[in-house]
C-alpha cells in the first residue's frame, strides 16, 4: 500500500511537470531567450568602426566601407554630398548685368560655397583672344572665382516693358541637366551668406520664395531666387509656356503660372530680403507676425540674400539725384524714451547697402550727406571689381 502511495503521489507530480516543459508559452519565452543571447553575442563580435560611420546611398552618391576609411574622408563626403553636381547660375544679357554677375561669384567665392558656379553668356561675347570689357569679366569669373562658362542665345520677346524684354533668358537654368540642381540668382542683389544648404532641400522640380511684399491671399512666387532640379520635360514646360506667353507675361509671370500650386517654398526670411524693408513702416508681412518688433541689425544678421528694389529709387549701378536719394531713405525713428529721433539703424543700413555695392563696382558713391559704409555687410570687407 506504500509503494502504491508514493506512485500515486509521485506520477500526478511528474505529469505536470512535463507538461509545463511542453508547453507554448514555455517554448515562446525559450525562443526569445535565445535570440537576445544571440544579439548580445553578435554586439561583442561587430568592429567598432560600425557605431560611428554612416554610409548613404541615397541615389546621389553611395560610399563603400570596404574600399574607404573614416580617416581618409572629408565631412561633405562622409554625409555623402557630391558638390559639384549643384551650381549657382547667372544669365547675362550685357556687360552692365555682366559685371553684376561677377561681383555675386566674387562673393560666393569668398564666402567658401561649396557648389559649382555657372556663368550662361551671350555667344557673341568672347571669352578668350579678346580685349574687350566682356572678355575681361568673362575671364576674371572663370579664372578667378572659378565659374563654368555656357554660351547661350539671349531670350527675347516683344513686351509691354521693355525693361524685361530680355528676361527670358532666365529661364534657360531649366536646361542645365548636366547638374541636380541649380540656384538661380538675379544680379542686382547681394549674398549675404553662403546658401549651400539650399542644394540639399527636399526634392522638387522647383522651389521659390513667395513675393511677401504682394498681397498674400494672392500666393505669388518670387523668381528673384529660383532653385531648380533641371530636366528636359520641365525646360520643355516652360518653352512651351514661353512661347506661349502675352505681352505682358515676363519669366515672373510664366514661373508662377507653371508653378504657383506646386512648387517648394522657401521661406522668404531669410532667403529673400528688399531693401525697400527697411524704408517700410510696416514689417509684419516680412516678419511673418505683428507682434514681433522690427529690429533692423538682426533682420540683416540673419539675411541670406538681399534684393535691390526701391522703386523709384534707380538700381544701385545707376546714378540717383541726391535729392532722392535724401527723400526716399528710411527715416530715423522715435526714441521712446527721449522723444527724440535717434534711431537711424534702418536709415544707415539702408544707405551702407548702395555705399558697399558702388565701392565694389568701383563707382562714385551716392551722396546724401549722412551716408555710412556697413562693415561686413556682404561677408567681408569690400572687393571692387
Amino acid at each position: 500500500m506504500g509503494t502504491g502511495n508514493d506512485e500515486q503521489g509521485f506520477t500526478p507530480l511528474k505529469l505536470n511537470l512535463m507538461q509545463l516543459l511542453t508547453s507554448k508559452a514555455v517554448r515562446v519565452i525559450a525562443i526569445i531567450a535565445l535570440m537576445v543571447a544571440l544579439a548580445i553575442l553578435g554586439l561583442f563580435q561587430l568592429p567598432s568602426a560600425s557605431f560611428d560611420r554612416l554610409w548613404y546611398d541615397n541615389g546621389f552618391c553611395s560610399l563603400s566601407p570596404s574600399t574607404l576609411s573614416r580617416d581618409d574622408l572629408q565631412p561633405d563626403e562622409l554625409n555623402g554630398i557630391d558638390w559639384s553636381r549643384f551650381a549657382y547660375v547667372q544669365y547675362v544679357t550685357n556687360t552692365e548685368y555682366l559685371c553684376n554677375s561677377v561681383m555675386l561669384f566674387e562673393i560666393l567665392h569668398r564666402l567658401g560655397s561649396k557648389a559649382d558656379r555657372l556663368m550662361m553668356y551671350p555667344s557673341s561675347f568672347a571669352v578668350d583672344g579678346a580685349s574687350t570689357e566682356e572678355s575681361r569679366l568673362l575671364r576674371r569669373a572663370r579664372d578667378e572665382y572659378g565659374a563654368k562658362m555656357m554660351p547661350i542665345e539671349i531670350q527675347r520677346r516683344p513686351t509691354s516693358d521693355t525693361t524685361w524684354a530680355e528676361s527670358y533668358t532666365k529661364l534657360l537654368a531649366f536646361n542645365q541637366t548636366q547638374y541636380d540642381r541649380v540656384l538661380s540668382l538675379d544680379s542686382d542683389s547681394t549674398v549675404l551668406q553662403t546658401m549651400d544648404e539650399l542644394f540639399l532641400a527636399p526634392s522638387a522640380p522647383v522651389a521659390m520664395p513667395r513675393a511677401y511684399w504682394l498681397n498674400f491671399d494672392n500666393r505669388i512666387l518670387s523668381a528673384q531666387l529660383i532653385l531648380i532640379e533641371p530636366s528636359k520635360y520641365e525646360f520643355n514646360r516652360v518653352m512651351n509656356a514661353l512661347n506661349a506667353a502675352t505681352s505682358n507675361d515676363y519669366d515672373m509671370e510664366i514661373v508662377n503660372n507653371l508653378y504657383k500650386d506646386s512648387c517648394l517654398i522657401l521661406p522668404h526670411r531669410p532667403y529673400n530680403l528688399l531693401t525697400g524693408e527697411f524704408r517700410s513702416n510696416n514689417h509684419s508681412d516680412y516678419l511673418g507676425n505683428s507682434e514681433e518688433a522690427w529690429d533692423p541689425d538682426k533682420t540683416l544678421k540673419e539675411a541670406k540674400f538681399l534684393h535691390f528694389s526701391d522703386w523709384p529709387v534707380p538700381k544701385p549701378w545707376l546714378s540717383a539725384p541726391p535729392s532722392m536719394i535724401q527723400d526716399k531713405q528710411p527715416k530715423c525713428q522715435q526714441n521712446p524714451k527721449t522723444g527724440e529721433e535717434d534711431d537711424c539703424r534702418s536709415r544707415d543700413l539702408w544707405l551702407g547697402f548702395y555705399s558697399d555695392f558702388k565701392q565694389r563696382r568701383q563707382v562714385r558713391y551716392l551722396r546724401s550727406g549722412n551716408e555710412k559704409t556697413i562693415v561686413g555687410a556682404t561677408g567681408g570687407k569690400a572687393r571692387p571689381i
